[in-house]
């Protein structure tokens, strides 16, 4: 079993920045690899980013340029730097643990968090 949490959500005015926090724990699978994914009001889970267990990365197109994912393979975290928040952000965002990294796309896995509210107002 994997327990997820996420944390760093809130209320940004556009333009500004917010650090997402991922905490991972139980069976996580050190060859896995983890994501982040984003729903907004009305629409379905779409994927953000993606990093492989040697540090690959994947962003979707939208988020290109802005958003900045890391991770500490020691500690099972995952972190997700957005800037130059847009309107269009605004979601709840999960992270996704033990999924797969495959011809530099992010597949996810099992294993979800809760959720983080992300708002960014005008």
């Amino acid at each position: 079993q994997v327990h997820v949490v996420e944390s760093g959500g809130g209320l940004v005015q556009a333009g500004g920045s917010l650090r997402l926090s991922c905490a991972a724990s139980g069976r996580v699978l050190n060859n896995g690899a983890m994501g982040w994914f984003r729903q907004a009001p009305g629409k379905e889970r779409e994927s953000v980013a993606g990093i492989s267990w040697i540090g690959s990365t994947y962003y979707a197109e939208s988020v290109k340029g802005r958003f900045t994912i890391s991770r500490d393979f020691a500690k099972n975290t995952l972190s997700l730097q957005m800037n130059s928040l847009k309107l269009e952000d605004t979601a709840v965002y999960y992270c996704n643990v033990n999924g797969r990294f495959y011809n530099g796309m992010y597949y996810s896995g099992p294993d979800w968090g809760q959720g983080t509210q992300v708002t960014v107002s005008s």
